[in-house]
């Protein structure tokens, strides 16, 4: 080969950072559509209208839309629980549905049908054999994943006597049974009180942590802007939104400054000062979000109990 045939070759080759980026990419659609019809063929909804995605591996991706938006049925196409209409989907780089993408993938769907006569230990006991997972790390991965859900003294009950937060956290737990790479989460705080909801966002940065990629839909918004770092947004089947979340809740001209203890005089400089260039709006006293309320409350309360029982401990000595 001469010389300048192996120049032309290294031009024409993917570059280290190039090569880096399509290792990076661990779901991807590409004008990937599904539409459903009637027994005559005539097409009676569509919906999913020529996704273009990318999800990066490591990060915690947000898909949202209202229903009927195409959610589900994305979720489905990249499981290869669907077939697509046209377009092409890929995940870990494999075809949607393949085995060797299934055995690198958790998923947590929004209802989870489990066998309600086992308990903790025998359900994901029966999923981890199903992943031909050798004794003893089955059984450290089970002890593990019942911890990390909060199982640990419900681990022996039936799950027909669960709760429903309680069973979002087996089936959260048997998402993440395999220890995947990637891991779709639909709904993955439904039916949990809130010390339950943050509990759950909490493990699901300890999974991103781990290096794990999240797939995430979610009703809840505020869920989703805790622990997403990108999202994309639906609506009637097409793509309207997409990026970092940050930059999208960005609100461009508008500044805010949080200080404390601030006297009157300061407060009155710092107005005249904004309104000499006509830039004040306004002052509000910062505020918390009722999830912090309502957990400090909570700790609060727990620590105080803790504290008398010790104290009515030390009297009956």
């Amino acid at each position: 080969m001469r010389a300048e045939d192996n120049a032309q070759c290294g031009r024409n080759a993917p570059g280290v950072r190039e090569t880096e980026k399509l290792n990076d990419i661990v779901i991807e659609t590409r004008n990937l559509t599904k539409e459903y019809r009637d027994f005559w063929g005539k097409r009676k909804v569509l919906a999913l209208d020529n996704l273009s995605l990318e999800v990066r591996r490591g990060e915690v991706f947000g898909f949202l839309g209202p229903n009927g938006s195409g959610k589900t049925t994305t979720v489905k196409l990249l499981l290869g629980l669907l077939f697509p209409s046209s377009g092409t989907a890929e995940v870990l780089g494999r075809s949607p549905g393949s085995v060797e993408a299934n055995q690198r993938i958790g998923f947590l769907p929004e209802e989870s049908y489990l066998y309600r006569f086992l308990n903790a230990e025998e359900t994901l006991d029966f999923y981890g054999r199903l992943f031909k997972i050798p004794t003893v790390e089955r059984r450290k991965r089970i002890d593990r994943l019942i911890r990390m859900v909060g199982l640990e003294e419900a681990r022996q009950r039936q799950l027909k006597e669960y709760s429903k937060g309680m069973a979002r956290r087996i089936g959260l737990a048997q998402a993440l049974i395999n220890d995947p790479e990637v891991v779709f989460l639909d709904e993955p705080t439904s039916g949990l009180d809130p010390i339950g909801n943050r509990e759950i966002k909490d493990l699901i940065v300890d999974l991103k942590a781990q290096g794990k990629t999240i797939f995430m839909c979610s009703h809840l918004l505020a869920d989703v802007e805790d622990v997403c770092d990108r999202i994309a947004i639906l609506f009637l089947g097409k793509l309207e939104v997409v990026g970092k979340v940050s930059e999208l809740l960005t609100e461009e001209g508008v500044v805010n400054f949080r200080a404390q203890n601030v006297s009157q005089e300061v407060r009155e400089k710092v107005k005249a000062a904004l309104e000499s260039d006509g830039s004040y709006i306004g002052v509000e006293k910062a505020q918390r979000s009722l999830e912090d309320l309502f957990l400090k409350v909570v700790r609060d309360s727990t620590a105080q109990r803790r504290a008398e029982s010790v104290q009515a401990g030390e009297k009956a000595q």
